[in-house]
């Protein structure tokens, strides 16, 4: 990606980036994607991912501010949103790419889980996303329009057993991203999620079956499953003023895995898998 041409879609515009921890996550990936179209942008993450992740490099790499925000809590939230517009006055797109189930990492079966837990799912992973635009709003950051972006996955709307209580998040964070959408809309102001593919990132392979899970959507997908890199691409578009009338909607980037139904090569492998099966059974 490094050596790819830019086009210069996002000259002169400012954002904010949360969620980028190392170079495998995809919202580093988006960054440099932003930075190579020529945006100018604040990166943000839990204190505590900042220990963990490799942010600085980024930042060094970008250009860019690092702000420490912990998510979950509406002060940190609003003096944030303070801090990026001394930074930038008023910026352009928002990129909310945060997601954190202790029931997933600690492999909690969804009919027993841990309910405070449940709880720290649905507020970091999705009612973030309300609380960033609601401050970023109130604060006055906000340009009229800006695009606003979060990461999602097909979880929302179909049953992944591994993922767990993390379906339900993604689905309260595109009805969030619905309903914000339809009242920001009289200042252009645009609310979108990326459906992305199962990527191998960091924390996707934290959960438990993910190789199963990339094996499936990259057998299912026509198109196979899309990069870190590919999404960023797709993300810069609808950052851009090429998509200025996309709004409120789930996008799917997961080449084409959503509407397929099953290929040739699976039915085959499927019906010489439970032959053989079949034939230990005599």
């Amino acid at each position: 990606m490094a050596d790819q041409q830019g086009y210069g879609l996002l000259k002169g515009k400012k954002g904010l980036i949360f969620g980028a921890l190392d170079k495998r996550s995809i919202a580093w990936r988006i960054a440099l994607a932003c930075d190579r179209e020529g945006a100018d942008f604040s990166l943000s993450n839990a204190p505590v991912a900042l220990r963990f992740g490799d942010l600085d490099d980024l930042a060094e790499e970008t250009g860019s501010k690092i702000f420490p925000c912990d998510v979950s809590k509406e002060d940190r939230v609003k003096e944030l949103m303070k801090k990026v517009k001394e930074e930038h006055g008023g910026i352009d797109f928002i990129l909310h790419a945060i997601g954190m189930s202790p029931n997933v990492r600690k492999n909690t079966g969804y009919e027993a889980l841990n309910y405070q837990w449940l709880q720290q799912t649905l507020d970091i992973s999705a009612v973030s996303l309300h609380k960033i635009i609601r401050y970023a709003d109130e604060v006055g950051v906000l340009n009229d329009g800006a695009s606003i972006l979060a990461l999602s996955y097909i979880g929302a709307q179909r049953i992944f057993s591994k993922y767990s209580d993390m379906n339900d998040a993604k689905a309260l964070l595109e009805s969030i991203a619905r309903n914000y959408g339809s009242r920001l809309a009289d200042r252009g102001i645009r609310v979108n999620t990326v459906s992305q593919a199962p990527t191998k990132t960091s924390a996707g392979s934290g959960i438990k079956g993910f190789d199963g899970m990339y094996t499936f959507a990259e057998k299912m997908a026509p198109l196979g499953n899309p990069t870190a890199d590919e999404c960023a691409d797709y993300c810069v578009t609808l950052f851009s003023d090429l998509t200025r009338k996309v709004t409120m909607q789930n996008l799917y980037h997961d080449g084409g895995f959503v509407t397929a139904g099953i290929n040739e090569e699976m039915i085959n492998d499927l019906a010489k898998l439970y032959a053989d099966d079949n034939d230990e059974d005599e």
